[in-house]
């Protein structure tokens, strides 16, 4: 089956593939790039296409998505849940963010603002507590360090020692 590609030109240098959650593959790539260039390298990477529809497949399957219904009960269980796990890993670490937000982001479970303010994705509720746990203490570790280096993962670790297998529950 021909996979529809939706090219998108921009004054980027460089061409990327990408695979959304929907299954659309998009191709970004540099204005002046050749019709030919771009043919072969969507054809280098076409057993990664496959690869990456098949896996958005299964995660759809996995998780399909809510109706604005269970939406609205996600949104609930988030402000029930969410605001419990930080304040107790926040004491723990005694790391205490300006703020709590819940949002509908698809792309990603948790996030820090320069201002220490936590956003967590309402998504978050439909994976176990391990995970949520993960990413409460993620968005906390980086209300210290505002990175991915030794010492956040150290920081981590510190709270979570099976912190890499309840990462892996994201993934699920």
């Amino acid at each position: 089956m021909e996979t529809k590609i939706e090219l998108i030109r921009s004054n980027r240098k460089t061409t990327v593939l990408e695979v959304t959650r929907t299954g659309r593959v998009i191709l970004r790539a540099p204005k002046r790039a050749s019709k030919q260039a771009l043919d072969a390298f969507v054809k280098d990477k076409q057993a990664w296409i496959e690869t990456q529809l098949a896996k958005q497949a299964a995660a759809r399957a996995a998780r399909p998505d809510p109706t604005p219904a269970e939406t609205d009960a996600l949104k609930q269980l988030a402000k029930k849940v969410l605001p419990e796990r930080v304040a107790y890993y926040a004491e723990r670490m005694q790391l205490y963010p300006t703020g709590i937000r819940i949002t509908t982001a698809r792309t990603r479970f948790g996030s820090c603002s320069a201002k220490n303010r936590l956003c967590f994705s309402l998504y978050l509720m439909q994976y176990p507590e391990d995970a949520i746990d993960y990413v409460v203490v993620h968005e906390l570790a980086h209300i210290r360090h505002k990175n991915h280096g030794p010492g956040f993962h150290a920081l981590v670790a510190s709270v979570l020692p099976n912190h890499k297998a309840m990462r892996t529950l994201l993934r699920s």
